[in-house]
């Protein structure tokens, strides 16, 4: 059969690759497992009870969940094949995003997870004239349990065929709304075509087969994520769900699936770095010897020129192996994404045994622009990839940065149909050339070529994120923070230095490292805001700049900087601003906003 619509995927599955665990995920201490047939009978269900409820084509639905769960993709598939529109909302949002959410979209019902969802919900609904019901996944959550939805008599399946018959592929499928970093989020409107074109482009470059495991632990909200998920559909591979809190350790789960395959965000991948790295601290005599040995040997790994020899093979029995062990031993590849990865774990890793390649794109494009993959000729050190196979990019070249480099704009069927209710900013972002649509990414990047002419791109800058001394030069920050932030010590950080005559950083520690790193060193650490103004620890992150300095020119070089023992969060439990968005991406305005007071303190203001 050929797949064109969201709803597709699932039924490609069932007649080609039926799996008795097609979605397995993480509930309590427990996994809990559907077939393909489960599947596909469920969301027959719901769709027909939809129906009954009095859904339309049309109609507006938000999911929300804290975890991924195969209940997620029941509904995914019972809303689109009735030409309903899913719209998953991120769980960690304000109480005001909500509102402002469901009514910018109208929507209708809300189906939800566990713990404080429903009370968000139930909380923001006298101010959503839209929202007639609420539903949760869970029991006794004072709301309608969603399996109460399921409608049995199958006297209404006639009308889901015929609804199901008439979705158009370049219909809207559903609608993300973006997080941003200043303002309203923007509804991205994406249809059937967007999102399944997507899939056609990456359904090769993954290094699976059917039947192999892969963890999904990333919110399947996120279109990277979903994207992900049905291309996995796609190739007959079983899906694990679970959550970031148990995923390392004997009893991980990582080790109980042994996945072959995952998608990940760069900070996790930095997070295993640190542990691994620590570890290595704790070795004494020989051991400890190898293992530094070993790592040094990861130093100048080529994805284009694999480690061998020797050495290498002595390095991967006594050290490599246990690594590939730790993350279930079966393990292909790693996918990662959503924000830019250094190259020091890309390097690191995939000398490892464990091949990391990222992939780069927006909501905006389904998401996938362009892919790292595994198979030979598909990565470069320091790139995202070349473009996807059905999307183009040109790079619009702009004095204010290097020869070759500019904004990338991107063209193909994967480009979104626009922003909800928003003309302008619709207007703003997409233009016609050549009888194709183009997105502005707003980001600036430039091509690489390798030694047989092979294009990759390179993403350099954020264009709105420029900053200008008072020396009237353009400092790029995005590149500053990333290579600070591959010194293990860093967990965030933030240039700044607008109007001003040097470039400065806002720095939050990796607090269990700068933790252990206190009591090795006689440095008292029970206060955190203390620590952070020790001369000791200060003179530690000063080496981290002072290494740092040297990759860039005088103007782009870090003067001075501050250290916040504030951890930096995408949500906040008070209510405050979060200082990140949900794909963990800098909130520059609200930073700048909330130290003020240390940036004066910088600049003696």
């Amino acid at each position: 059969m050929e797949i064109r619509r969201l709803f597709d995927c699932i039924y490609y599955q069932l007649e080609n690759f039926p799996l008795e665990k097609s979605f397995t995920y993480k509930s309590g201490n427990d996994w809990k497992s559907y077939s393909t047939q489960e599947i596909v009978d469920k969301a027959n269900a719901m769709s027909r009870g939809l129906l009954k409820l009095g859904v339309q084509p049309g109609d507006k639905i938000g999911v929300i969940t804290y975890q991924n769960r195969g209940e997620w993709i029941i509904m995914d598939t019972a809303i689109s094949q009735i030409g309903a529109i899913n719209v998953p909302v991120y769980p960690t949002i304000s109480p005001a995003e909500y509102v402002y959410i469901f009514n910018d979209a109208e929507i209708k019902y809300a189906v939800v997870g566990k713990d404080d969802l429903v009370a968000k919900v139930q909380k923001a609904q006298p101010d959503i004239p839209s929202l007639k019901g609420i539903y949760s996944f869970e029991h006794d959550k004072g709301v309608p349990h969603w399996e109460t939805l399921m409608e049995a008599d199958e006297a209404l399946q006639p009308k889901v065929e015929e609804l199901k018959a008439a979705v158009n592929p370049m219909e809207l499928a559903t609608l993300i709304y973006t997080s941003g970093t200043t303002g309203n989020p923007k509804g991205v409107m994406l249809s059937h075509n967007n999102i399944i074109s997507n899939t056609d482009g990456v359904k090769e470059l993954l290094p699976v087969v059917a039947g192999d495991r892969v963890l999904s632990f990333l919110p399947i909200c996120h279109i990277f994520e979903r994207v992900a998920t049905y291309s996995y559909v796609r190739n007959g591979v079983e899906i694990y769900q679970t959550g970031t809190d148990n995923l390392g350790g004997e009893d991980g789960d990582l080790r109980a699936v042994a996945p072959h395959l995952f998608s990940t965000v760069p900070r996790l991948l930095e997070k295993v770095y640190e542990k691994i790295y620590n570890k290595g601290l704790e070795l004494t005599g020989l051991k400890k010897k190898l293992f530094f040995w070993a790592l040094s040997l990861t130093d100048d790994y080529d994805v284009q020129n694999p480690n061998s020899g020797l050495k290498y093979s002595i390095a991967d029995k006594l050290i490599f192996s246990k690594w590939r062990e730790a993350l279930g031993g079966n393990i292909k590849g790693i996918l990662t994404g959503a924000a830019a990865c250094p190259v020091k774990m890309m390097r690191v890793f995939s000398a490892a045994g464990i091949p990391i390649r990222e992939g780069y794109g927006l909501t905006e494009s389904s998401p996938g622009i362009a892919v790292s993959y595994w198979k030979e000729g598909g990565a470069m050190m320091g790139t995202v990839g070349p473009a996807l196979p059905n999307v183009e990019i040109e790079i619009e070249e702009d004095d204010n940065y290097g020869p070759g480099e500019g904004e990338i704009l991107a063209a193909g069927p994967n480009i979104m149909m626009g922003y909800y209710n928003k003309p302008e900013a619709t207007a703003e972002t997409l233009f016609e050339k050549d009888g194709k649509t183009w997105l502005r990414t707003g980001d600036i990047g430039k091509f690489l070529t390798d030694s047989k002419g092979r294009k990759f791109l390179k993403i350099t800058d954020r264009k709105k994120e420029l900053l200008k001394t008072s020396g009237g030069k353009y400092v790029a920050p995005t590149p500053i923070e990333n290579k600070l932030k591959e010194n293990f010590m860093v967990e965030q950080v933030m240039v700044v230095g607008e109007k001003q005559k040097f470039v400065s950083a806002i720095i939050t520690p990796a607090q269990e490292v700068l933790e252990d790193w206190c009591k090795n060193n006689g440095v008292d650490c029970t206060d955190m805001s203390v620590a952070c103004k020790d001369p000791k620890v200060m003179a530690v992150y000063q080496e981290a700049i002072n290494e740092l300095n040297p990759n860039f020119s005088h103007i782009e070089q870090i003067k001075k900087f501050v250290l916040i023992p504030d951890a930096w969060e995408p949500t906040k439990a008070d209510g405050s601003d979060a200082e990140l968005t949900p794909t963990m991406k800098l909130k520059r305005r609200v930073i700048r906003k909330k130290y003020e007071k240390e940036i004066a303190e910088i600049y003696n203001v």
